[in-house]
């Protein structure tokens, strides 16, 4: 689309020809929904949710977005797609089939339904394109208003870049901070908590941001007066407008089917934005929404006929027509011959999409078919392989599920028969060829991912001091700070008072307040913060006070950054560390340690448990050398704890994926991690005094985990196992045991029941009685082990209960 400061600046033809354009560009999108709700119907796409309604003012969206900018919207925002150049119609089908191809469904390859955007930031080799010269938008989700807290960290970065000096290969990613985020959501998903306090941190923040509500007065079937109060979320907004006195938003309203007023407030929300650096927010009403809410039903159930009629009237795209007709842009006559040409455009690029997609997956259905022929011709099952073979062979539109069920099933049939090597063999292949379609890019595939960063030890003087750990913490982020201009941290009580403990203790004064950065309580944008800053190459970090407090933010973090490499196929990444503390201490709210809800909520981000501040800062300098997101929990026990100081700070790098064997033993492996580690040495201790010698492993990251198998060589020499966290019971120990026994086949080298040692299923409860009775103690790991060693012998360790 061609970019324009105002339509006063074109000759009559020369607006007259982009005007039609746009028409054109409208007609495409309500086309391909049309055409997209018939596909659903007949069961060639599994859903469709569309965009139709809101073509209008994503045209005069898409005139403002420059390059450089971000998108973070939802599933709306077709006709935006296509205004900016970033999706065709055979890419809109593909999407909607789910075809598993990047080439063909640049959005996702098949791995998220039609209707979610994103742009490719990533080469082939996952290294950074230059973001400045192309239009961006960040890959979407579909939990309604999660993609508010990515929108805010996406503006933030302009004001970074804008802002503070030195930082490396800038120019590929910012010009001056020119750069907008904008934003789009339903008038509904505005109730969600996230939009307002996305809302609330973007004022505070002051960041170049255009937010808009696309509002159609429904939520599926629900009417905007159960929605919203007042019905109107402008109206309720309005004592974030700035003033003379205060700093704010600049609120504009707009209706949805007036073209040139459309054009004209995004020209003045884009320029408020993008020079000022405050955020503005577009209140588009009336719009409509023709087909309703999905496939999944009509909306002629909940709307009434003067509703019903009303849309009809004032559908955005007839009301562009009508004004079109009555300014002499066009006559009727030229825009029906607009229409039918589009029609015939949209049809052919189904096909088109529809062709691509399933003639790949027939040539596999003829390839299985004639070796599954050749494999009947000599078996003693002939006649029920060549009944699956017929079957297989007369489905004439496929997918691959058809294909390789059938390939299993006959691989049972001929089981003991010659031909089974030559079918296991292509199911194996097949397997290998086609499973990565639809699971790769979990993790990044790029050289520079976790694994790739050698271990640099800690150095330490002859005279090395012994230390608060929190000093070594501090000292580190001083030598990260100085040597990378990129990185920046910010949370709750970051910034002024350098962390409630201390490990960012003078930083802010050094480094300023917009790398130091106090936030206010709001978990959940402070890791939107950051997951849209490390989208536009910073490095930031993002600190949660408390490993309880994770909990506000789980849900950006599993259905947002722990997807983001695997949802775009490895075209995005953002590279976030979260920061946080936990374990051991005293009662309900601060001293959880829910690290099995934690782990399998969020696969894409590695979780990091180092067990002092020297592993916790080897884990942050390592990360930096990275492409990968990571959380890394220190122990809130340890900050007070003496270590000794290194002298290669910012250099050292604690490996990612692999354990430490602290103390080595030969009748019974110990395996835990964090502050937990501190007890079971102690309890080691004890047992050695009765003869019972334990091998301690501390895990230290328990995604990814144990990468070179240790933990099964440990058992090879001792024959046991005892797992120890502070998680509740099938926790994190739970999935250390699966780890060991199913990953690594540990359970070969076991002469007693492997167990594990939890906290009780409750929160542990307040004061030093409350945590010596909800997690595990000293005295629980040292009877837990001895009742191990007292099965084995009984005689040498009698019942001590």
């Amino acid at each position: 689309m061609t970019q324009i400061a105002s339509k006063k600046e074109l000759s009559f033809e020369d607006f007259k020809t982009e005007v039609l354009n746009d028409y054109k560009i409208a007609i495409i999108s309500r086309e391909c929904s049309l055409l997209g709700r018939r596909e659903v119907l007949t069961g060639k796409a599994k859903f469709g949710i569309f965009g139709d309604g809101k073509e209008v003012p994503q045209l005069a969206m898409a005139k403002a977005f420059k390059n450089g900018d971000f998108r973070s919207g939802y599933y709306r925002d077709q006709t935006f797609m296509m205004a900016i150049g970033q999706m065709t119609i055979q890419q809109f089908f593909a999407g909607l089939y789910g075809h598993a191809d990047i080439d063909h469904d640049p959005m996702s390859a098949g791995r998220q339904m039609g209707g979610h955007f994103a742009t490719h930031s990533l080469n082939e080799d996952g290294s950074w394109k230059n973001l400045t010269l192309q239009k961006n938008s960040s890959a979407d989700i579909s939990p309604t208003a999660g993609q508010m807290p990515r929108l805010l960290g996406l503006a933030q970065a302009s004001k970074i870049y804008r802002n503070v000096s030195g930082i490396n290969n800038k120019t590929n990613f910012s010009i001056n901070g020119n750069e907008i985020a904008w934003g789009t959501i339903g008038n509904a998903s505005t109730s969600e908590g996230l939009f307002f306090e996305t809302i609330n941190a973007a004022g505070v923040l002051q960041v170049p941001m255009v937010m808009s509500v696309w509002d159609d007065e429904y939520g599926i079937s629900v009417h905007a007066k159960y929605q919203t109060t007042k019905e109107n979320i402008s109206e309720i907004l309005k004592g974030f407008q700035r003033d003379n006195e205060n700093k704010g938003y600049e609120i504009i309203r707009v209706k949805g089917w007036d073209y040139p007023a459309l054009v004209t407030a995004y020209e003045q929300a884009a320029k408020i934005a993008r020079e000022e650096h405050v955020p503005v927010l577009i209140h588009v009403q009336e719009l409509t929404q023709p087909q309703g809410h999905s496939t999944s039903g009509s909306h002629e159930r909940y709307k009434n006929a003067d509703r019903l009629a009303w849309e009809a009237d004032y559908d955005c795209i007839r009301q562009m027509k009508l004004w079109m007709i009555a300014i002499n842009i066009a006559t009727q006559e030229e825009l029906d011959e607009i229409d039918n040409a589009v029609k015939k455009d949209v049809l052919e690029g189904k096909k088109a999409a529809w062709s691509a997609f399933v003639d790949p997956i027939k040539k596999e259905q003829k390839e299985l078919v004639a070796l599954l022929e050749n494999i009947a011709a000599s078996s003693e099952n002939k006649v029920f392989i060549e009944k699956l073979t017929s079957d297989l062979a007369s489905i004439k539109e496929p997918i691959r599920k058809d294909i390789i069920v059938t390939a299993r099933k006959v691989l049972r049939l001929i089981a003991k028969e010659n031909g089974k090597n030559q079918l296991a063999q292509w199911i194996t292949a097949y397997i290998e060829k086609i499973q990565p379609k639809f699971s790769s890019n979990l993790f990044s595939e790029s050289t520079q991912n976790v694994l790739s960063v050698e271990e640099v030890r800690p150095e330490y003087a002859e005279n090395a001091e012994e230390v608060d750990g929190r000093i070594i913490i501090r000292d580190n982020f001083d030598a990260i700070f100085s040597k990378y201009p990129e990185t920046l941290v910010f949370g709750e009580d970051a910034g002024n008072i350098g962390d409630v403990n201390q490990g960012l203790e003078g930083m802010q004064e050094k480094y300023g307040e917009l790398r130091i950065a106090d936030a206010g309580i709001r978990e959940a944008t402070i890791l939107g913060q950051g997951i849209g800053m490390a989208m536009r190459g910073l490095r930031p970090i993002a600190e949660i006070q408390y490993l309880d407090y994770l909990l506000y933010a789980i849900q950006i973090m599993s259905d947002d950054l722990a997807t983001l490499q695997y949802r775009t196929r490895g075209k995005q990444k953002a590279p976030l560390i979260i920061r946080t503390r936990g374990h051991r201490l005293e009662g309900i709210w601060h001293s959880g340690s829910p690290m099995g809800m934690i782990i399998n909520a969020i696969r894409g981000i590695h979780v990091l448990v180092p067990r002092n501040m020297t592993k916790a800062a080897g884990f942050y300098n390592t990360l930096l050398e990275t492409d990968e997101p990571a959380l890394v929990v220190e122990c809130l026990n340890g900050y007070r704890l003496k270590e000794t100081m290194p002298v290669n700070m910012g250099e050292f790098k604690t490996p990612i994926g692999v354990v430490e064997t602290l103390k080595e033993g030969k009748d019974i492996t110990l395996v835990s991690y964090g502050s937990t580690l501190r007890l079971v040495e102690q309890a080691a201790k004890e047992l050695l005094e009765i003869g019972i010698d334990a091998e301690i492993i501390d895990v230290q990251s328990l995604l990814p985990f144990d990468i070179n198998h240790d933990i099964v060589k440990s058992l090879a020499k001792t024959n046991r196992l005892l797992v120890i966290d502070e998680d509740v019971p099938g926790g994190a120990s739970a999935y250390i045991l699966q780890q060991i026994l199913d990953e690594q086949n540990g359970y070969k080298y076991l002469d007693s029941k492997p167990e594990t040692l939890a906290a009780k299923a409750h929160r542990p409860a307040y004061g030093t009685d409350g945590d010596y009775f909800s997690k595990p103690s000293v005295e629980d790991i040292y009877e837990k082990v001895y009742a191990i060693m007292n099965e084995v012998n009984p005689e040498k360790f009698p019942n001590l209960y």
